[in-house]
């Protein structure tokens, strides 16, 4: 079955108050090996999240008892689980505050299984595939796919969610130039309406947490006309 290993063992929380749209996806993600679980409102939802784990949350904006904008908020303060935004809220300003909240990814309702699947696919292979727990290390800096962790000097540093996820796939790519356009794709995901200068953005926020002289990076090199490169 095709994407199938994608779901092995993966759990999902779809926070939904349409009952119906909530069932027909539940029942689609199931076949696909994605242990899905519905909730209808955000106390449910907080309830369920204090007791079990999950690797992905697809989350309604509009709820009886709050909002997943609200929702989001919280989570982000404990935790980096993924999260799609699946919402009839469509406007620029919506999708742009779902995004900053820490949302990985925004779709527009009604939206087609097929791509809605294709999206959970990405967004769990990018957060959970094979990479993620290698170890990579050069220079002083050591990542650590399988805890999410990077250390220079042998201390902690901090990194968002989408910079770890720059970094790792640059790490799986050491010594590869590496093009925005395919940054973009596989971090930000196919269907992203992220511009490309978030790619430079993020780029420049790393270099400035890793090399000892941001202005003249040693480690995550610009190829010109093409993207970056990490020396390796």
């Amino acid at each position: 079955m095709a994407y199938a290993w994608f779901g092995l063992l993966k759990k999902i929380l779809l926070i939904d108050d349409d009952r119906d749209l909530a069932m027909i996806t539940r029942d689609m993600l199931q076949s696909y090996h994605y242990q899905t679980s519905v909730v209808m409102d955000c106390d449910s939802a907080y309830q369920l999240l204090e007791n079990e784990t999950f690797h992905l949350l697809i989350l309604d904006i509009n709820l009886p008892d709050g909002t997943g904008f609200e929702v989001c908020r919280e989570l982000r303060r404990v935790s980096r689980v993924p999260i799609i935004f699946a919402s009839a809220r469509t406007s620029e300003d919506d999708k742009i505050t779902g995004l900053n909240l820490g949302g990985d990814d925004y779709l527009a309702k009604p939206y087609s299984l097929k791509e809605l699947l294709a999206r959970v696919n990405a967004l769990i292979r990018r957060t959970y595939g094979e990479e993620q727990g290698a170890v990579y290390e050069f220079d002083n800096i050591r990542v650590d796919g399988s805890l999410r962790q990077v250390q220079v000097g042998g201390e902690n540093v901090h990194l968002s969610l989408k910079e770890f996820d720059v970094l790792l796939y640059l790490c799986a790519h050491r010594g590869k130039a590496v093009t925005k356009e395919e940054l973009l794709h596989e971090v930000w995901g196919a269907f992203s309406e992220a511009e490309i200068a978030t790619v430079a953005v993020h780029i420049r926020w790393l270099r400035e947490k890793l090399e000892r002289d941001p202005a003249h990076p040693a480690l995550i090199k610009t190829v010109w006309g093409v993207g970056y490169l990490l020396e390796g």
